[in-house]
């Protein structure tokens, strides 16, 4: 309890930085007084890019955490196994007809595709871990997942080059990974769909917690395991489909942040999802938050999805290097 009110505080206080300071001036005291365009500042445009940016981080982190503890494998996360390929792929297909998040329809339809997207690559590579054998072991999961993952690159580079060069801009510049300002109805889309995956896995953490022990023995004690692993890989696809669809391809927030925590509170996932929910959602708003301010002094913005690689990267490499002494 006490690391959930650290890191719901945590959450809060970060918030309040991301709207708070940007690239624009927009004194907080002038916002609160009613003043037009500091008011417009940082309701309307720091604010929803900030609350996205956090379920994109919760949804993420949350992700990767039932991934890792259903693979029994801390390389596990939505983009090595080919749930962000897939959901990207099915994003990509939307925007190179021309029905960008931009568009009510678009705004409604690309969280959608991205979903279908990625349950059809999760469901694949489950299928094909599995083979004929009725079961999967972490290492297959893992192999089918990249392989996957390059077919569905390939097919992102195909629809770039059939698109025509206006869409193949907005494609390129989404695939990097950007928190941009949102429509009300992809945040709230977008609300929905993290809000749901990330319950449904939550409710699956006493389970999850069972497998540590071996398929076999969490059998023995009641768990249907291939339909425990459909289930995480449904609710991983809904929460993860819908931050790709509006941020595009954001890297290693599925995979540091359930790691770092594992080794912070243990592996028990009663604990380490609702935490990794938490954490995965200040470390994006932070994330963003640096790449808005400290690029912004140049006129530019760094794509989040380059931050979260420069910072998580190198973390991660002293992460193993520690393990390894």
């Amino acid at each position: 309890m006490k690391s959930a009110a650290v890191a719901a505080l945590s959450l809060a206080a970060v918030l309040v930085l991301a709207v708070t300071f940007g690239s624009d001036a927009a004194p907080l005291a002038d916002a609160i007084a009613g003043r037009g365009y500091a008011r417009t500042i940082l309701l309307d445009v720091r604010l929803p890019t900030a609350l996205l940016a956090a379920l994109a981080g919760a949804g993420l982190a949350s992700s990767g955490a039932a991934f890792q503890a259903v693979l029994r494998n801390p390389l596990a996360e939505p983009y090595v196994l080919g749930v962000s390929g897939g959901a990207a792929l099915g994003a990509t297909l939307v925007i190179a007809l021309g029905l960008g998040a931009s568009t009510p329809l678009g705004a409604a339809l690309t969280p959608l595709a991205a979903f279908a997207g990625g349950l059809a690559a999760t469901a694949l590579v489950d299928r094909v871990a599995r083979g004929g054998r009725g079961a999967s072991s972490g290492a297959s999961m893992l192999l089918a997942g990249v392989m996957v993952n390059s077919i569905a690159a390939a097919l992102i580079t195909v629809a770039k080059v059939l698109a025509p060069p206006a869409r193949t801009k907005d494609m390129l510049r989404w695939l990097v990974g950007f928190v941009e300002l949102p429509s009300p109805l992809a945040l709230g889309l977008t609300a929905l769909y993290v809000a749901l995956g990330t319950a449904l896995l939550v409710r699956e953490a006493p389970a999850l917690n069972l497998l540590a022990l071996g398929d076999d023995s969490a059998a023995a004690l009641g768990v249907d395991v291939p339909r425990l692993e459909r289930r995480v890989l449904f609710a991983s696809s809904l929460a993860v489909g819908a931050v790709v669809s509006v941020t595009g391809l954001i890297g290693f927030v599925g995979l540091v942040v359930p790691h770092v925590l594992r080794r912070t509170v243990g592996p028990d996932l009663r604990r380490l999802l609702p935490l990794s929910l938490l954490v995965g959602a200040s470390a994006l708003v932070g994330c963003d938050l640096v790449a808005r301010v400290a690029f912004g002094l140049v006129g530019t913005k760094l794509p989040v999805g380059a931050v979260t690689a420069l910072v998580g990267g190198p973390l991660f490499l002293r992460l193993l290097a520690r393990g390894g002494r």
